[in-house]
């Protein structure tokens, strides 16, 4: 079985995150989406509801699934999980700098977890979680970016801020 792991603060999962992780499913036996911690980052969902959002928007790929890495490195959680890769997207050239230097360090960490960095699709490539928390404190339709669930989510939960 070859697995890999697609690791995100995905906060909120987007179209863009959905499209990488079907063309990722298509490439490898098993996709396990990881919610991971970014210390740059101060998330609006938990961990819990950011598994259950990519739960939802995944069900129609089998191959697919969720987990939870909250103070791990995503290369320990890929080898804890017999993963033989990590796989990013790449929406810009700046994404890859990071990406560039994220994949060496692991490298480092360990040298049998692969780096994969896939290109965004262009439909995808202004989409951000950032942008699209934004979009919703000003009660934007998110339609294009994010799936229902999400939007209704991002909504109720904005309610109240």
């Amino acid at each position: 079985m070859k697995r890999i792991i697609y690791p995100g603060t995905f906060d909120p999962i987007h179209y863009g995150h959905i499209d990488i992780a079907r063309r990722a499913s298509k490439l490898f036996d098993e996709v396990y989406m990881c919610v991971s911690d970014n210390q740059h980052k101060n998330p609006l969902f938990s961990h819990e509801e950011r598994v259950e959002m990519i739960e939802e928007c995944t069900r129609d790929l089998e191959n697919v699934s969720a987990f939870s890495n909250p103070n791990n490195l995503v290369v320990k959680f890929a080898q804890e999980k017999g993963a033989i890769a990590i796989i990013r997207g790449l929406r810009h050239v700046s994404d890859f700098e990071l990406e560039f230097q994220m994949a060496n360090v692991n490298h480092g960490i360990n040298s049998e977890v692969s780096t994969i960095l896939m290109v965004s699709n262009e439909k995808f490539l202004h989409l951000n979680s950032s942008i699209i928390r934004e979009l919703a404190e000003y009660n934007t339709d998110l339609s294009k970016f994010v799936p229902k669930n999400v939007e209704k989510r991002l909504k109720e939960k904005l309610k109240g801020k």
